[in-house]
């Protein structure tokens, strides 16, 4: 009777059977030293050897998964500083040539690039500072009109003529670029950042900080605008 209900009991019952008994090994150790399951090489390792690899592996999993959010928590801190850094330099900045002054020593020192341009679409020919404002008219600004209209941040390479626009004589250096629109009720331009090396500045990178950078930058100039 025994050996007949044995032979009818098939793999999902017995599967089901341990799910629901997950101590039944606990009460038949002798069990596991009889028990053995296949391995890729060929050959067969015991049940506690397999549970063993299998714990070990998780284990590894759970370490690279820790290592990867503390690395994130650790890249969010350090975006944070640059940014509350950003903050009281613009806060300092009561003029335009102080907010220009400033982004150059904070971009280039707390966020680590080699370039930074600054370009305001906005009619202002007694401006002391050289190629910040830009005639909403020149037709170069058509390099950036799909940016603008998105007014979202973006990473990657620039075309040879956004390079020019930006970074004059520092176009051909320019390996890597974000561009970040500044559209507001006042005016419109673009502030980017760019990097010697080709993957500084990638495609992939998430925006939220470059977001937050525009914000800072373009709310500082609407108010030295409105004074």
């Amino acid at each position: 009777m025994n050996e007949k209900l044995k032979t009818d009991l098939t793999d999902e019952q017995v599967e089901q059977y341990l799910r629901q008994h997950p101590d039944f090994f606990h009460h038949h150790l002798e069990l596991l030293e009889q028990i053995s399951i296949p391995h890729p090489s060929g050959s067969a390792v015991s049940l506690i050897s397999k549970q063993l690899e299998i714990f070990r592996n998780r284990h590894h999993e759970q370490e690279k998964q820790l290592t990867a959010l503390i690395e994130i928590a650790r890249d969010n801190d350090t975006s944070f500083n640059r940014l509350h850094e950003l903050t009281l330099s613009m806060l300092d900045a009561d003029s335009l040539e102080t907010v220009m002054a400033n982004l150059d020593q904070v971009i280039k020192d707390g966020f680590l690039t080699d370039f930074v341009s600054l370009k305001i679409f906005k009619d202002n020919p007694e401006s002391p500072i050289a190629n910040l404002f830009i005639s909403p008219e020149n037709p170069a600004i058509k390099h950036f009109e799909t940016l603008l209209e998105k007014n979202l941040p973006t990473c990657g390479h620039p075309t040879l003529e956004q390079a020019k626009f930006l970074f004059d004589e520092n176009a051909l250096d320019v390996k890597s670029c974000a561009f970040i629109p500044l559209v507001f009720p006042d005016f419109k331009g673009i502030f980017a950042i760019a990097s010697r090396q080709k993957d500084r500045f990638h495609y992939s990178m998430g925006n939220l900080f470059l977001t937050q950078m525009g914000e800072i930058v373009g709310t500082r100039l609407v108010s030295l605008f409105r004074h």
